[in-house]
């Protein structure tokens, strides 16, 4: 008996979970754009450190075991994305289309990984 009301009790008290939130409001939607856009750079800033970490890695190496430059390989070298560029009232409102979409643009090559 004790198990049953312990379990409708629960029950009554987790329906408030269960009920739909309200739809975002343009500033929350806003504000979410410009989080992703400070994500995004901050996922750019640690690959171009981790790359300039790894070529100096591999400079050191081959300077101190005399094994001399490695053979060339295929590999993008490292782009700096720069400062940090906040989004417009516009852009975080209404985000862009995608490269693809646009008339007349050419898709980007995805880059090459770097091993």
């Amino acid at each position: 008996m004790k198990k049953t009301l312990l379990l409708a009790t629960a029950l009554m008290l987790s329906a408030g979970a269960w009920a739909k939130l309200p739809p975002l409001s343009d500033e929350a939607k806003a504000k979410a754009a410009e989080t992703a856009a400070k994500n995004a750079h901050g996922d750019k800033v640690a690959a171009f450190q981790l790359c300039k970490s790894r070529e100096k890695v591999a400079a050191h190496y081959y300077k101190t075991t005399g094994k001399g430059k490695p053979a060339p390989t295929a590999t993008p070298a490292c782009v700096d994305p720069g400062a940090y560029k906040p989004l417009d009232a516009t852009a975080a409102a209404a985000p862009a289309a995608p490269a693809a979409a646009k008339p007349g643009a050419a898709p980007a090559p995805a880059p090459a990984k770097k091993g």
